[in-house]
């Protein structure tokens, strides 16, 4: 199929391989600005893939004989003088020791001015980087960061896994261990607002959150990853953020609370002092909120996730 198609599509270069190999080799501009990729493409070889097609500038440039001469499974000139060449039987097995030396083999001989332990050394880095990491993630936040290393490129993720398999998040600090005693003059009024900031709250990412509606661990979990899948944070002005998305969350997770752990609102004038109180334990959700949206590291250090899971475990 591939001679078929080089023969019908005539190419200076094509190649099969993995795609997160390639992105660790810097593929396609191999460290060049794109006014030099326009201007010179794939004039040399900057790297071997599993299956390459040569096109015949190339080959010339390199050498006939020499690309012929290439130690490799497969290496066959077509007709229209491009050289299809093929390192190993299959691709499965590219990061493995075997394919990696015959890998820097094929393309120290094809650029000899390249030294064979220095290509080989940066193949083999290039295999522990891919290494699978087994996720072994803080079991209050398995939910979200499960979700995290899909939203980096197919090359980073292994490394992410295991930044995030080594996070430890902070323990909670916003609770108290009794109450402070409601000092608002109608309860029922301001627990109205509460509600009217989290139904606010749902009002505006519904779109993007479709369970935020359930109030749910799992919707906090949700809300987690939008905000810092859009490093919320940082995209949005900071008197936003404190005048109306950290008020509103702080309603939302306080109303979860109160929803999903049986806990009671005690209200307070200054709001980051209200609390639910939950089993021995009250809880400060205004403040949780406030702190949470400080920065896109906060995010996963003070997520909505883990007080949810802290509270849950004190419930008694």
């Amino acid at each position: 199929m591939v001679r078929a198609w080089a023969l019908r599509y005539p190419t200076s270069h094509a190649s099969a391989h993995s795609s997160a190999d390639d992105q660790l080799a810097g593929a396609p501009n191999f460290g060049r600005d794109n006014e030099a990729v326009w201007r010179d493409g794939f004039d040399k070889v900057y790297e071997l893939c599993w299956l390459n097609v040569f096109g015949p500038k190339l080959v010339e440039t390199v050498g006939r004989e020499r690309m012929l001469s290439t130690p490799a499974h497969l290496v066959e000139e077509l007709p229209n003088g491009s050289v299809l060449l093929v390192l190993r039987p299959t691709a499965a097995d590219f990061a493995g020791e075997e394919a990696r030396v015959a890998q820097a083999r094929a393309h120290v001989h094809l650029r000899p001015e390249l030294d064979f332990d220095t290509v080989l050394r940066t193949l083999r880095e290039r295999s522990a980087a891919l290494a699978p990491v087994e996720p072994r993630f803080h079991p209050d936040l398995a939910p979200l960061f499960s979700r995290l290393p899909f939203e980096f490129a197919i090359s980073e993720r292994q490394r992410k896994i295991a930044e995030l398999n080594a996070f430890r998040p902070s323990e909670p600090e916003e609770w108290l261990p009794a109450a402070l005693p409601s000092d608002v003059e109608n309860p029922e009024r301001v627990l109205s607002d509460y509600d009217d900031l989290s139904e606010g709250l749902v009002a505006a990412l519904h779109t993007k959150v479709p369970s935020i509606f359930d109030e749910t661990p799992e919707s906090l979990t949700d809300l987690d990853f939008y905000f810092w899948k859009e490093r919320f944070p940082t995209r949005y002005l900071r008197d936003l953020i404190d005048s109306h998305t950290a008020p509103a969350l702080g309603a939302y997770l306080g109303r979860t609370l109160v929803r999903r752990l049986g806990g009671t609102w005690v209200p307070r004038q200054k709001l980051e002092e209200s609390q639910v109180r939950v089993g021995r334990r009250v809880w400060l959700p205004f403040l949780r909120a406030r702190r949470y949206m400080q920065s896109c590291e906060a995010l996963l250090d003070s997520s909505l996730t883990q007080f949810f899971r802290e509270a849950e475990r004190h419930r008694g």
